[in-house]
This record gives C-alpha cells, structure tokens and sequence, in this order.
C-alpha cells in the first residue's frame, strides 16, 4: 500500500505525543513493507520566518491556499491509495483536504484531540472541563481566550473550526478516534457516528522491562495544569506528610509549570525533577518505576504513557475519567483516583507503593492487557484494516463502513468494550 502522511510537527522545544504517535505509525508500516511518504511542516520553522511571515499565519490557520496546491499537485504525480491526515495547526490547514478531493485520493484522518468542537482541543478552561462551545458557536472560546490565553490567539481557531466544520466532514472517509471515550464525546456533540472508527494507539515493545517492584513513582510528561501536575504535588505533599512511601516521586518533562515544579522539588530528599528524558531514558526510567502516575485534569483522549507503562509491566496510577477509564481495569492492571481530588490521588499513591505480590500481579496483569490490544501487530492490523475500509468507500467497493459504535480490530469490526478497550 502506498500512503502518503499529512502532519505539522508540533515544536520540539516540549514533548508530543503526536508526534511520537506519527513517527511509529510511520516506521511500523514502512517495517511492514507499506511504502509511506510525508507532507509536513514544523512548527520549529516558524522562528525562522521574517515578522512578515510570522505576522501572516493567523491569516493561513483556517486555508493555506499554497498548501492547497502543493499538496494536490504531489498527490497527482505521486497517486498515494491513500492519505494519512494527523494534525493541521498552524501551516497546513484544512486546505489539505481539498488538496486531496482535487487530486481523487481518498483521506483518512487520526482525531488526537478535541479541536473538531473545541478551538484548544482540551475541552477544558481554568482547569475544570468545559464543554461550552461544543454544538454550538466556538464565540465562548474567543471570549475567554482559552488558547493560550489569547482572545487574540483563539480567533483563527475559531473561525477555521466555524468554516471547515463541513468541509472535514465531507472530505474524509474514516476517523480515527483514539479512544472510545474520545469517540463518545464527539458523537454526542452531534458528529456523524458513521465516520468515526475506534483505533487505538499502539506502543512498540520496549527494550526495557520491569524485573522487581520498582525503586520510584514516575510522573512523565508534560508539565502543564491540564496533566494534573499541580494535584500531583500537592498530593505527594500529603503523602510525604503522613512519612512517605518508602520511594521517590521522579518528574520528567517540560513545559510551562517547569519553574514551580523545580522550585517545589529543590532540597527534597522524597522528589526528584530530572528534565527532558530521551525515549531511551523514559523506557529505562518507567522500567524500574513502581507505578507511573497519571493525574490529568482534562479528558484525555488516550493516554500514550499509561500504555508505555503497561508495556514494561508496571501498574498506573490514573484519573478516573477521559479515556484511562477503558486503559486501565481498576484494581487490575493499576489503579483510578477519583479525578482533580489530591486526597484520592494520595491514597493511590499508597496503595499501589504498600504491597510488593500485588504490585507484581498488577504489572503483569498490565502486560497482557498491553499484548491484547496495544502492541505493534495489533496497530499494524487496525491501521490497514482502516485505509481498506476508506479506499472501499471511496471508490464504491464492498467494505462498508463499521455500524455505529463499533472499533477497528483488524479482520472484523469488534465492540469497543470488549476485550481491546480503549495527545496535543
């Protein structure tokens, strides 16, 4: 199969899960023989341009009419099966779906996020879920400057999910949701649930796994409110107020909250903050971790991290809502706390650090839930079953789509809740 990837790398400077997401996808097809091609742009370009061409990417958010052209005349020359869409924000545009109908290749397109009914895709504000602009106006967003805290910045989202809304809808065959949480939310906002298919990340095999119980906690990721970084210290806080756990907490990550996690850690015995952890570092660090925490405040659509920890049998400490909730069997494979309360994430805290045989079993138990539904063959089978199913649809061929509610599983159309389960 020949497929070509559209996505704007998201900038460097900070971790990206999408990124990460992108470049597996990428490399596991190519391994598997798929001749794959990228369209993309980098977000690390941007400080090269002139304050002219800085000054003018609001205006190309919502239609890139270069792109537009670029795209559709590779596309010609090329003639893909088929087109890969992942994030468009800001120098692509939903100007590449256009690019695709001009050029007859169908597109499919992988929802990392909220953005088809939130302009920041968190469906959160001021640290609480916010669910105002969805099936309606996105005018709230503008109002409150819920990206970035820019009214200012949150227009050309704003408008580019105003006057693209059809236009995705139309000009893709399949989404790809990344969690049936994901997908509930946006079917009951109003989204055709025909076109949305459930398809789980995969995670690649680490060369690292746990061998013991582990000697720290692990928070790994970006250091942000919306990842409940805030509740996770003040819930360690509590923790280390009652004598601890007998192990460290270790953060690892960067992100706008980097000085006052710094500053929280400084001179503490029970905390380490590490920085920025290459991917071999955060296999390593997540292999000797008695559980990796998980604290988000905001719905997460998937959870890439507590899918690396299952991976090297380590048991996770979650939120309990947003997609964790079908990532992790409470009190199986890890553990939920009641989501944005310090208190709950504290007892958890305990609870997963006090009984070594328990730990285990749920290391273990996390490692075939991994095998079952998130490894590399797994998300190899769904990936292609789902560029199958849009070439079908595109050109009039037998596959229908998958009845309302139902996931990709490869060779046949499975029901989310059973068995498989289910970032910017």
């Amino acid at each position: 199969m020949h497929v070509l990837v559209v996505h704007n790398r998201y900038a460097s400077a900070q971790p990206s899960g999408e990124n990460k997401v992108v470049d597996q996808e990428v490399a596991l097809l190519r391994e598997a023989g798929h001749r794959v091609e990228m369209f993309e742009r980098r977000s690390d370009d941007i400080a090269a341009r002139s304050l002219l061409g800085k000054a003018a990417i609001p205006l190309l958010v919502p239609w890139n009419p270069a792109v537009r052209a670029e795209l559709a005349a590779r596309l010609r020359t090329e003639r893909p099966d088929v087109v890969h869409v992942h994030n468009v924000f800001p120098l692509l545009s939903p100007a590449v779906l256009a690019a695709c109908a001009d050029a007859g290749v169908p597109a499919v397109a992988t929802l990392h996020n909220y953005t088809q009914v939130c302009p920041p895709g968190t469906l959160q504000r001021d640290g609480r879920p916010c669910t105002e602009c969805v099936g309606s106006s996105p005018l709230p967003a503008v109002r409150h400057g819920c990206y970035r805290g820019s009214r200012l910045a949150t227009v050309p989202l704003a408008v580019s999910l105003s006057v693209n809304r059809r236009r995705w809808w139309s000009g893709v065959e399949r989404f790809f949701c990344i969690s049936a949480a994901q997908r509930d939310v946006l079917v009951r906002s109003g989204l055709p649930a025909e076109r949305l298919a459930v398809k789980h990340n995969f995670v690649p095999d680490p060369d690292a796994r746990r061998t013991d119980t582990g000697e720290h906690l692990l928070y790994l990721g970006r250091l942000a409110e919306a990842k409940g970084v805030r509740l996770l210290m003040s819930a360690w806080d509590e923790v280390a107020a009652g004598g601890g756990v007998g192990v460290p907490l270790v953060i690892a990550g960067t992100g706008p909250l980097e000085t006052e996690v710094a500053a929280w850690a400084a001179g503490r015995d029970d905390v380490r903050y590490v920085g920025l952890y290459d991917t071999a570092e955060c296999q390593k660090a997540i292999a000797r971790s008695v559980a990796v925490v998980a604290p988000s405040t905001w719905l997460e659509a998937f959870g890439l991290v507590v899918v690396e920890a299952m991976a090297a049998g380590v048991p996770v400490v979650a939120a309990g809502h947003g997609a964790f909730v079908e990532l992790v069997e409470d009190g199986v494979t890890g553990l939920l706390h009641r989501p944005g309360e310090s208190a709950s994430l504290a007892s958890g805290i305990r609870r997963i650090a006090a009984g070594d045989d328990r730990n285990r079993e749920m290391g273990r138990a996390a490692r075939r839930r991994y095998e079952q539904g998130f490894s590399p063959a797994v998300g190899l089978e769904r990936l292609v079953e789902g560029y199958r199913s849009a070439i079908a649809g595109r050109s009039g061929g037998g596959d229908s789509p998958p009845p309302t509610g139902e996931m990709i599983t490869g060779s046949r159309w499975g029901h989310p809740r059973e068995g498989d389960g289910g970032s910017r």
